[in-house]
C-alpha cells in the first residue's frame, strides 16, 4: 500500500510538471504571443487540436512507465544498490554540480545509440512512430512515446545512479533542466539570441531547429542535448544550418 502511494504521488507530480510547464509554453508561444514570435515560428503549417490532444494521451502514458522507473530507484531496496548519497560532503559541492553535467553528457551519448536504434526499419513502427506522428511538434509533444519508447528514454536513470555518485538533488534538477530542454527541442519555435549563432555553443549545443528538422525529416539529427554524436557519427542533416540561419534571418531582418 505504502509503494502504491508513493508511485501515485510521483505519476502526480510527474504528470503536474508536463501540463504545467508544456502548457505554459504552449500558452506563450501558440496562444497569447502567438502573432509576436510568427517570425519565430519554424513550420508554416499549423498542427492541429487532434495532435495536441495525442501527444497530452500519449505523454500522460509514458509518465506511467517512467514514473515506475523512478519509483525502483527510491522507493524500493533497489536504492541500497546505487550509488546515490544524502550528505553533499560525502563527495564536495564540486561534485554535485559536475555530477549533473556528467548525467546530461552520459544522457545524451545513451539517448543518441538508442534513438538510431528506435530508428531501424525493424523497430521504428512498433516503438517510434508514436513520436514521429508529430511532425509539426509541439511542447506537448516532449513526452509523447510508445510505452516501449518511454521505458527505454527513462532507463537513462538507472545507468545514472549505477553508474556515478550522485546527491538526489543533483537528480532533480537534472530531470527538471533535461524536461525544459527537451520541451525547447519540441517547441516548434527558434528562440535562440542573434547572437548565439557566431558563439562556440553554436557548434555543440542543439537548437530547436535542429529536432525540428529531425521530425520532419524522420532521420538526421538524432542527438538529445549536443551535436557531437552526430557530427562524429555524420548523421547531422546537411541543411541545418541554412535552416536555422533562415529562421534566424526571418526574425532579425
Amino acid at each position: 500500500m505504502e509503494t502504491l502511494m508513493h508511485y501515485t504521488e510521483l505519476y502526480f507530480f510527474s504528470s503536474l510538471r508536463y501540463l504545467l510547464f508544456a502548457g505554459l509554453f504552449f500558452l506563450f508561444f501558440y496562444k497569447i504571443f502567438k502573432s509576436k514570435y510568427n517570425s519565430s515560428k519554424i513550420q508554416v503549417k499549423k498542427a492541429t487540436k487532434t495532435d495536441f490532444y495525442r501527444e497530452i494521451f500519449y505523454s500522460l502514458q509514458s509518465n506511467l512507465i517512467i514514473t515506475f522507473l523512478a519509483l525502483l530507484v527510491f522507493f524500493t531496496p533497489i536504492k541500497n544498490f546505487t550509488k546515490i548519497y544524502f550528505s553533499i560532503s560525502d563527495h564536495s559541492i564540486f561534485w554535485f554540480i559536475a555530477s549533473l553535467f556528467l548525467s546530461l553528457i552520459l544522457q545524451d551519448t545513451y539517448f543518441y545509440w538508442m534513438h538510431r536504434f528506435l530508428h531501424h526499419k525493424k523497430i521504428f513502427k512498433i516503438a517510434h512512430l508514436v513520436h514521429h506522428k508529430s511532425t509539426n511538434p509541439s511542447p506537448f509533444s516532449s513526452y509523447s512515446f510508445h510505452f516501449i519508447e518511454a521505458f527505454l528514454e527513462g532507463f537513462i536513470l538507472l545507468i545514472i545512479v549505477f553508474l556515478i555518485p550522485i546527491h538526489p538533488i543533483s537528480l532533480i534538477i537534472f530531470a527538471l533542466l533535461g524536461f525544459l530542454i527537451n520541451i525547447y527541442g519540441h517547441l516548434g519555435y527558434e528562440i535562440m539570441p542573434k547572437s548565439f549563432r557566431n558563439s562556440v555553443w553554436f557548434e555543440f549545443i542543439n537548437t530547436s531547429v535542429y529536432h525540428n528538422l529531425h521530425h520532419r525529416k524522420f532521420n538526421g539529427n538524432y542527438g538529445l542535448y549536443f551535436r557531437f554524436w552526430d557530427r562524429l557519427m555524420k548523421t547531422e542533416s546537411p541543411n541545418y544550418i541554412e535552416e536555422y540561419e533562415k529562421i534566424q534571418k526571418n526574425r532579425f531582418k
